[in-house]
This record gives structure tokens, C-alpha cells and sequence, in this order.
């Protein structure tokens, strides 16, 4: 395992990238380009422009986050063919700039979604927030005013305001799509790229729905051990394989996440680690907390054990925070709690080694 960091770039991250690097565990940056459309061809010049940056600075390129899928291959449009196309593409130009691993997500309109960006916690810091109860009486509309009021000024990825339009156009193109259907276009995707991951030797990850379960009625498939079996089935290859969340999954009580990381790292197919903790307090009912594993609901020691076990070797992050000591940012991706939390998990790991030794 070696700990990696999200940066959302110098023009959209108010972290300096040198604040990454002197966080002493981490060795890698995982980051993406987000003024590009989805769909359209990452340039090889603007991914080699970030590996420099990234590595003046004393650390790796070699992990994207948010290589997004175009909705017109998840809904099988007939222009997906194209798409599919830039997507293969960008691949290739990935590979030149030397990245791994390419983390992407399969959820139909919407990213992750929580009701509150900036709820507060017990201790005066705030994390973000989900109720189930409270987004059913929400429409799409208000549930982005909503994420707007704790954003501290940053649009967040799939929320733009602008993207309402197409939202709603969306909704409605989904309204026929089914989870079979969905999982079919997938399968589609999956047999277009994979080929040419193997080819550029990039694993693919694909990252489970957030949370884990059907929103406003659109079908969510990548949500638990039985459609993630599924997943590797559909296109069998060591290049088709998960990031694996421990937040996401571990939002349905359901879900033994522990159980997740042996059961998939045994096959070989868990290609990037998220790890963060968060605190059931219901049905559907999740705030996202501290990593330590008295502050929520996950046991995050026998989540970083279990990694531990199947001798892990990829990058891992600590994936979302608090936003604590002031800090004011881009919710869940201040830098003072996911430093934290970086060395906390780095911590757990150097122990088991020397407990191995």
C-alpha cells in the first residue's frame, strides 16, 4: 500500500499542492481535469502539464479520479459509440503521462449525494451529511440549494448550476432504464475499454454508487458484494476491477466491508482503496466523521487489517474529511483532516508490519 492524496488542481483546489507534499506519508496524487467536458478527449499536452506539476513537487502522477462516463453510454444512446471512442482514447494518452489506475463511476445524473455539505458534528467541526427521510422531500432543484449552502464557494463536480437543464432532460430519459438495462450498458462499456486498459496497462476502477441505493428512483447497481461479483464477471480480466469505498458500501449495514476487501483483493480486482469512516444513526441516516473507528460505524482497524492480509500494494487515500480548525474549502476535501487521517491509516499499517516482522 502506498498513501495517496486527492488534489482537484491549482485552479480548483484551494490546497497548494507543496501542502500535499508535506504531509509526510503521502507519496502519490490522484486528480483529474474537470474544466473538460465529459466526454471529450483528455489532450495529452494538459495531462503531461499536471504530471509535471505534480512531480516538481516531489510526488507521483500515476492515478486519475473522475475519468466521468458520458450519460449517453449509460443510457445506450446511439452516440455513445463516439464517446466510448474519446474515452479510449484519453487511455492511451493516460498511459504516455504513466498513470495505473483510472477511477470512474457508473451512477446515473447525479455523483455522490448528501443533504447537508456542511453539517456539525458534536465537536464544532462539520462533515457532510445524508437523510433519506430529508431527500424525499426534496426535488432536484432544492436538493442543489442545499448542497450549495455548505460548498464554501466551490461548485461541486456535477452540481453546477448549469447542469440543471440537462438534469432534467435526464431524468426523464431515464425514466425507462432499469437496473438490467443499466448493468447491459455497462457490460457494452466495459467490453469496449478493457481491451485497451490491458493494451496501455491501466487498471480500471470503478467505484461503488454513493450511497448505495436507489436516489429520486434512478437505478443504482454497483451497491453491494453480489452486483460487484456481477461487475467482474461481465468482462473477466485483471484490468476490470474496483475502488473500493469503505464509506460508500458501508452506508448499507449490509455491506461487511472487511468481508469486501478479502473476498475481492483475493481475486485481485481492488485496484485503488478509499478509506474513511462514517456514523449510522438510522435508516439511511449517515454523517461522515473522523477515521478512528470510535468516532463512527466502521471498524476501520479491521478495514485497514483486512487490507493488511491480502498484502494490498495500491494506492490508497483517506478519502473525505471534516472541515475542522477553521479551515474553509471544498467539503470533505479540506486538507487538515485528511492529513490526519493519511497518517492515522499509515499508522495502523506500519504497525501491522512490524508485527509481521
Amino acid at each position: 500500500m502506498y498513501m495517496n492524496f486527492r488534489w482537484f488542481g491549482k485552479n480548483d483546489d484551494c490546497i497548494p499542492l507543496p501542502y500535499v507534499a508535506q504531509i509526510p506519508v503521502v507519496k502519490s496524487v490522484v486528480t483529474s481535469l474537470l474544466d473538460i467536458p465529459i466526454g471529450d478527449v483528455w489532450p495529452l499536452e494538459r495531462i503531461m502539464a499536471v504530471k509535471r506539476e505534480i512531480e516538481d513537487c516531489g510526488l507521483r502522477f500515476d492515478t486519475v479520479e473522475s475519468l466521468n462516463v458520458h450519460e449517453d453510454i449509460k443510457l445506450g444512446a446511439p452516440t455513445r459509440d463516439g464517446y466510448i471512442e474519446n474515452y479510449r482514447v484519453t487511455l492511451r494518452n493516460l498511459s504516455q503521462a504513466g498513470v495505473k489506475v483510472v477511477c470512474y463511476n457508473f451512477m446515473p445524473v447525479f455523483d455522490y449525494i448528501r443533504t447537508d455539505a456542511a453539517k456539525e458534528l458534536p465537536d464544532g467541526s462539520t462533515a457532510m451529511y445524508f437523510d433519506d427521510a430529508i431527500l424525499r422531500g426534496l426535488t432536484p432543484d432544492s436538493l442543489m440549494a442545499e448542497m450549495e449552502k455548505g460548498s464554501n464557494g466551490f461548485t461541486l463536480p456535477g452540481w453546477e448550476r448549469s447542469r440543471m437543464g440537462e438534469i432534467r432532460t435526464l431524468f426523464e430519459a431515464y425514466r425507462t432504464i432499469n437496473e438490467e438495462m443499466l448493468f447491459d450498458t455497462l457490460g457494452y462499456f466495459l467490453r469496449a475499454i478493457i481491451p485497451v486498459a490491458a493494451e496501455c496497462d491501466i487498471k480500471m476502477a470503478i467505484h461503488p454508487d454513493d450511497p448505495p441505493w436507489s436516489i429520486f428512483g434512478l437505478p443504482r447497481i454497483l451497491t453491494c458484494r453480489k452486483n460487484l461479483d456481477r461487475l467482474i464477471g461481465l468482462v473477466d480480466s485483471p484490468y476490470n476491477g474496483l475502488t473500493l469505498c469503505s464509506g460508500s458500501l458501508g452506508a448499507d449495514p449490509g455491506n461487511d466491508v472487511p468481508s469486501l476487501v478479502h473476498h475481492f483483493g483475493k481475486m485481485g480486482r481492488i485496484h485503488f482503496a478509499h478509506v474513511r469512516n462514517i456514523k449510522i444513526s438510522g435508516t439511511r441516516t449517515l454523517q461522515e466523521t473522523a477515521h478512528q473507528p470510535e468516532c463512527g460505524s466502521l471498524d476501520i482497524c479491521a478495514i485497514m487489517k483486512a487490507y493488511h492480509d491480502i498484502g494490498f500494494e495500491g494506492p490508497m487515500r483517506p478519502d473525505h474529511g471534516r472541515m475542522i480548525w477553521g479551515e474553509k474549502g471544498r467539503p470533505g476535501y479540506g486538507l487538515y483532516d485528511r492529513a490526519l487521517g493519511a497518517v492515522y491509516l499509515q499508522g495502523l499499517w506500519d504497525a501491522m508490519e512490524r508485527a509481521s516482522c
